[in-house]
């Protein structure tokens, strides 16, 4: 069975994003396959500085525990990323890992010169996004960018669950519903990999 990186963007610990995270992991664990849990909270990641020292080997030469994040989504099979709304993007603690990641667009764009849309799935990606209002366009923007997130990492958005009208810790749990489809949805991730794998 497959590896999964489940990366918790919340900055809060046991706040709604968590929860439907944590039931997609289990989900996913249910059917056998192999989760490890990345708390960025927890990760010293600093912003990209825009200083290019990737530029000759696609290696970003800021040293913290972006190269552990980094190392972990790489070798998996499946990335699960969680992120509440603010402002209509990712979190603070997720944008961070993503503008990190310019690296990995470096090396993938300008040394090995992929054309774009010229690259192979390597691993699926599943988006979990909380927002507190029921704007149409609440989850444009975080798809977007997602996006073209996942595409440095030769990952296909593969599903997205968008849970509207949850704001405070514990919100989620008026909404059984949320929490199946999140359990479904890391269920059908490990299915997924799984075959990809077989």
């Amino acid at each position: 069975m497959g590896q999964i990186v489940a990366i918790y963007g919340s900055p809060r610990r046991a706040g709604n994003t968590a929860a439907l995270l944590a039931e997609a992991v289990a989900g996913a664990r249910s059917r056998g396959a192999r989760v490890e849990e990345i708390v960025l909270r927890d990760c010293r990641i600093s912003p990209c500085l825009e200083i290019y020292g990737c530029k000759k080997s696609g290696e970003c030469v800021i040293k913290d525990d972006f190269q552990a994040v980094r190392d972990a989504m790489l070798a998996a099979d499946g990335l699960m990323l969680a992120t509440p709304i603010f402002f209509y993007t990712v979190s603070a603690h997720v944008k961070a890992l993503m503008d990190r990641c310019q690296s990995l667009w470096v090396k993938k764009y300008w040394i090995d010169k992929t054309v774009p849309g010229q690259w192979a799935t390597q691993r699926q990606g599943l988006l979990i996004s909380v927002g507190a209002t029921k704007g149409k366009r609440l989850f444009d923007g975080t798809l977007l960018t997602v996006k073209y997130f996942f595409d440095v990492l030769d990952a296909r958005l593969w599903d997205s669950l968008l849970c509207r009208g949850l704001d405070f810790e514990g919100d989620v749990q008026k909404y059984p519903q949320y929490l199946q489809q999140a359990r479904d949805a890391g269920c059908r991730l490990a299915d997924a990999i799984g075959a990809d794998n077989a």
